[in-house]
């Protein structure tokens, strides 16, 4: 019997595994995008690990990491699969006090966890699909202005996610277009496409009358500049 606690499967959980499965990210490739968010959040934090998590069926399997080098690991162990269990974060200041996690092979062995505090990636459908995260080798706690960054990271992740998605689906889409044209004329100012009756109109538009495409919105960096002014005064003074 183990000594460790694994965390309760949520009731909609084929439902969670499904969006997961939406975003095609599950063994790809490190990128600089994800990269540079976990190192925001390890310097942000003071903590020599940072993560990007995701809880698949059987496994956590990391797509960025910082002061790490194992890339997954059963979901039996995993911190993050208790952490998504809710929408808010979960913060262990020191893993050796709790019951749930003294002793669990991450703790007792490498990388001997003692601070956890894990950020929901949650959807826009509300599913959590892992979870942005620091790690410390010494109990510890988070600031209130670390708790700011850390859950506007978390957005973020989402965001590329987002991003990914919708490109992934409008790859998927334009593929599957049937039309007698093989160029689809886009106007250089206003970016508009025309259609086959020669009307203009805007690509989402467009997409939504010919295929069966949804979309949904992310924020780009410049954006993020001109809108969400604090969060980057945040991620500067870090």
């Amino acid at each position: 019997m183990a000594l460790y606690y694994s965390a309760k499967r949520a009731a909609n959980e084929a439902e969670r595994l499904q969006a997961l499965a939406e975003y095609r990210v599950l063994g790809t490739r490190p990128e600089q995008c994800y990269d540079d968010i976990t190192r925001i959040a390890s310097i942000t934090c003071g903590t020599p690990i940072a993560l990007m998590s995701l809880v698949s069926d059987e496994k956590q399997w990391f797509k960025s990491t910082v002061g790490l080098e194992a890339r997954e690991t059963p979901r039996d162990w995993s911190f993050c699969a208790h952490a998504i269990a809710d929408s808010e974060p979960m913060i262990i200041e020191d893993a050796l006090n709790d019951k749930r996690f003294r002793h669990n092979p991450l703790v007792s062995g490498d990388p001997k966890i003692r601070l956890y505090a894990g950020f929901p990636l949650e959807t826009p459908t509300e599913h959590r699909l892992g979870t942005l995260c620091v790690i410390d080798r010494k109990p510890g706690a988070l600031s209130d202005a670390q708790l700011i960054v850390m859950k506007s990271l978390a957005r973020q992740v989402v965001t590329l996610l987002e991003l990914r998605r919708r490109s992934l689906r409008l790859l998927n889409s334009l593929s599957s277009i049937t039309s007698s044209q093989q160029v689809l004329p886009i106007c250089s100012y206003c970016r508009k496409v025309r259609d086959s009756e020669g009307d203009w109109d805007y690509l989402e538009n467009y997409l939504s009358r010919t295929t069966s495409m949804g979309f949904s919105h992310g924020v780009c960096d410049h954006c993020l500049d001109e809108h969400f002014p604090e969060v980057v005064d945040a991620l500067k003074n870090s």
